[in-house]
């Protein structure tokens, strides 16, 4: 295993010593002046080197000696993940409920409640607002996460499909992936009737077993193996589908999810994925 070392700063080099002897590692390789690659590392001594990179504000990674076209299928959760925003949060904020609505978003995605109930709660509130804040939302808060389209370009360059699934909304996904060029896109449908939400989504909801089902489905239709699938998420509602990827990256991850990750990036941005799989 590699084991790749990266932050938002200068990594200074007794910092890299350290983690390398934590780690048993037998060389140092820079990739760029931010991110490192500690060759042979032992992934018995993750605890070790997690403790020194949580001093040093860095992210670590254990991962295989691969390139980014190994992989074929990136699936990639939306709020919170490749954006920086919760939807449901900016949407009820319309209406003067955010921070009811966002307490309810935050134990859902730590998993304390049900992601299917609790969603339709908060949907519930929203009734009677113009559709005309969904543009709102999207023109004036949605913003992508540091290094969303970096990490985009380079995947698609190498003919990698991309699916953004999200336990959040259609009308956001369908205009980020003509934005951003994503293959497919799956989440729920906000009901509108005469211009107004009704406070109801539309069809099942998008849950955890949804999100992996699909990931398993659209890897199966291109004839992937599992390892050649990569998982981005935040929350609870993404450690199913985390399961079903060959390899998981908690971004901003709830300790829920990190725990089942295979890396956490907490400093740097999606892009931080072409320092661990070189292109």
């Amino acid at each position: 295993m590699n084991l790749i070392i990266q932050s938002t700063a200068e990594i200074a080099t007794p910092v890299l010593k350290e983690i390398a002897k934590a780690a048993n590692a037998n060389g140092i390789q820079q990739i760029n002046q931010r991110a490192f690659r500690l060759e042979g590392a032992d992934i018995a001594h993750k605890s070790s080197v997690a403790d020194i990179c949580a001093h040093h504000a860095c992210d670590y990674a254990f991962a295989p000696n691969k390139s980014l076209s190994d992989f074929g299928l990136i699936a990639m959760d939306m709020d919170s993940t490749l954006i920086t925003i919760e939807c449901i949060d900016e949407i009820a904020d319309m209406q003067g409920l955010k921070a009811q609505v966002s307490a309810i978003t935050e134990r859902s995605m730590a998993g304390e409640l049900d992601f299917s109930s609790s969603l339709r709660e908060r949907v519930s509130l929203l009734e009677g607002l113009s559709e005309s804040v969904l543009e709102t939302v999207y023109e004036e808060r949605l913003q992508l996460q540091p290094g969303a389209r970096e990490m985009l370009a380079a995947a698609h360059a190498k003919g990698i499909k991309t699916l953004l699934i999200s336990g959040g909304f259609t009308y956001f996904t369908r205009r980020l992936q003509a934005e951003l060029g994503l293959t497919w896109t799956v989440a729920n449908e906000l009901e509108i009737v005469n211009g107004k939400l009704t406070g109801r989504v539309l069809g099942d909801v998008v849950d955890a077993q949804a999100k992996a089902d699909n990931l398993i489905r659209l890897r199966d239709e291109l004839g992937l193996a599992p390892e050649q699938t990569i998982a981005f998420g935040d929350g609870a509602n993404d450690r199913t589908m985390f399961h079903a990827a060959g390899y998981s990256i908690a971004f901003r991850g709830k300790a829920v999810l990190k725990a089942e990750a295979s890396a956490a990036f907490d400093q740097v941005g999606l892009d931080g994925l072409l320092n661990l799989f070189p292109l």
